[in-house]
């Protein structure tokens, strides 16, 4: 019920009222003894004006000098919302085109805080996700992508590669479970999964001019072990919906979802940001243990030779990677320090797959 003053149209006297709207007709009752003052059946009604002329518009009976004043927003925005014909007490609607303007910056300022979201929060909550869980995805992923491939047994070789994983791990202080696995074949690559498998296609090991370069690439990928960024990749590629259902238990339904085709791929992509700070670490690894540390500028300037217009394009998942001549330039070290391997275990690496 609204208060409002009336005028009766055919003398000077303003009275106090309060209106009710009905289905059918506004109701008048006087406000100082709350007797029925007048009924305007509502298809006689209608705003004479509108809020961007007049500070309160009147509300006039067809036919009739009589009028009504509602001085109160608030009890206006009550009227209009009850009576459609009373919609000028409160100006027009806002242009659809406004409306579709004020929407779409809605949705866009909402997925740009869903995605900040994502990624800061993936940032702190990788880490903190039970080992046991990411080394159960990291398995299932792994069989996901060699999926009929050959994986290489010989002991000694993986033994020696397993070896030194773990000694670039301590370096780094990360105390979780280690494992390198070597897989037949091409391409000419190595990569990380989650929980700490370190993946080695055997091309890349028959190609490697030295030692130096296998555990330069084996420092790199341990680089992106360290600071989880496999894990960090998969929550971001799928959202916070994966982080849920993985801190919830819901672990089968996120593998079915996501270990097929190329979306698990997709995901263990790494970003610029991602393998320089890889490089880096890796070179840190390397110098703290004092080995030879020249191996990844030396393996990048090996694939420029094979791929010289661009490697990174060329190299499957190092895709996305910052420009190869830039790494060159951040990595390149003396050819100074301790060997990697024995010639025994560089022997049995060359090995591996026989």
């Amino acid at each position: 019920m609204a208060a409002a003053r009336y005028y009766d149209g055919t003398t000077a006297l303003v009275q106090e009222v309060s209106v009710r709207a009905t289905a059918d007709e506004l109701v008048l009752f006087r406000l100082s003894d709350a007797s029925l003052l007048a009924r305007w059946p509502l298809a006689d009604v209608s705003v004479l004006g509108d809020t961007r002329h007049e500070a309160v518009p009147p509300v006039v009976r067809k036919g009739s000098d009589e009028r009504l004043l509602v001085e109160d927003a608030a009890q206006r925005r009550e009227l209009a919302g009850l009576v459609p014909r009373l919609q000028p007490l409160v100006g027009p609607p806002p242009a659809a085109g406004g409306r579709v303007a004020l929407l779409g910056a809605t949705l866009v300022a909402l997925v740009g805080l869903f995605w900040l979201a994502v990624d800061v929060g993936t940032e702190y909550a990788a880490p903190l996700l039970p080992y046991s869980l990411q080394a159960k995805l990291g398995e299932t992923v792994y069989d996901e992508l060699t999926d009929g491939k050959h994986e290489c047994e010989g002991e000694a070789g993986l033994a020696a590669l397993n070896k030194l994983a773990r000694r670039l791990a301590d370096a780094a202080g990360y105390k979780q479970d280690i494992v390198v696995r070597v897989i037949e074949g091409g391409p000419l690559n190595a990569f990380t999964l989650p929980g700490g498998i370190l993946v080695f296609y055997s091309d890349l090991i028959d190609q490697a001019k030295d030692p130096n370069q296998v555990a330069g690439v084996m420092a790199h990928e341990l680089g992106h072990v360290v600071h989880y960024h496999p894990m960090k990749g998969v929550l971001r590629q799928y959202g916070l919906d994966l982080l849920a259902r993985l801190v919830t238990g819901g672990y089968s339904d996120v593998v079915n979802g996501m270990a097929t085709g190329g979306n698990v791929l997709l995901a263990l992509r790494n970003g610029r940001a991602f393998e320089r700070e890889a490089d880096a670490d890796g070179i840190a690894m390397l110098e703290k243990l004092e080995m030879r540390a020249d191996g990844i500028a030396s393996f990048f300037e090996q694939m420029m030779e094979k791929q010289p217009k661009d490697m990174a394009a060329a190299a499957g998942i190092w895709s996305s990677h910052p420009p190869t001549g830039e790494r060159i330039a951040a990595t390149r070290r003396p050819p100074t320090g301790k060997p990697a391997f024995t010639e025994a275990e560089w022997k049995a690496i060359r090995n591996v797959c026989k």
